[in-house]
């Protein structure tokens, strides 16, 4: 069963980044995954293995946005692919089944193709508008997760659905009838100043109607 809450890494230096998620971990996060744009691939190679040793000592998932190769390099949990990145078939043919693969969507017809090609997990986005992505894809809304959610019911397609793109505390509920699996956020944890309580929280309506 995956974890219902995503944390992905933010920080324009590899000290910034393994700060905060350092801090995240500590705060109870137990999924990673490693967000290092534009950067060298010396300080990405160094940073992930940094990383993976923390997310080991924590028992936590690690996963390595966009670089495959980087992935496969340093033994990561996974990898997830933007709709720009590799094809999930390919990426799938080079790290073989035991490897999580994510994969970005913005539309019901890129789920479909995801689920076909092999994806463990979708990041469905963006939920609003948020800084944090450069070339935001079209805003789904509420409205817009509801309606996609319901065309998978309709099409028996399961799959984790994860929302991600300027969530807010109080839309965890309000998202979580949409029947996605759980959240990914980024500057809502990097943010906080009391990042225990806030993952609390978070876990809280995360799993609020889940029979254990």
């Amino acid at each position: 069963m995956y974890h219902k809450l995503q944390y992905i890494s933010q920080g324009n230096t590899i000290e910034e980044q393994l700060y905060n998620i350092h801090q995240a971990l500590d705060a109870g996060c137990d999924w990673v995954q490693m967000r290092f744009k534009n950067q060298t691939a010396k300080d990405t190679f160094a940073l992930a293995e940094a990383v993976k040793f923390l997310c080991e000592e924590y028992l936590a998932n690690f996963i390595v946005n966009d670089n495959l190769y980087l992935a496969q390099q340093i033994a990561a949990d996974g990898v997830h692919l933007g709709l720009t990145d590799m094809k999930i078939e390919e990426a799938r043919a080079i790290l073989g089944s035991t490897k999580i693969i994510g994969g970005t969507a913005n539309t019901f017809e890129d789920i479909e193709n995801h689920v076909k090609n092999g994806c463990d997990y979708i990041g469905l986005g963006p939920f609003r508008f948020t800084s944090t992505k450069e070339k935001l894809s079209p805003i789904l809304g509420l409205s817009g997760y509801f309606d996609i959610l319901e065309k998978m019911k309709k099409n028996k397609i399961e799959i984790p659905v994860y929302a991600i793109g300027g969530i807010d505390l109080k839309d965890i509920s309000p998202l979580m009838e949409t029947r996605i699996h759980g959240i990914a956020v980024s500057g809502m944890i990097t943010n906080s100043d009391q990042k225990k309580k806030l993952i609390q929280q978070l876990n809280e309506k995360l799993y609020a109607n889940v029979i254990v």
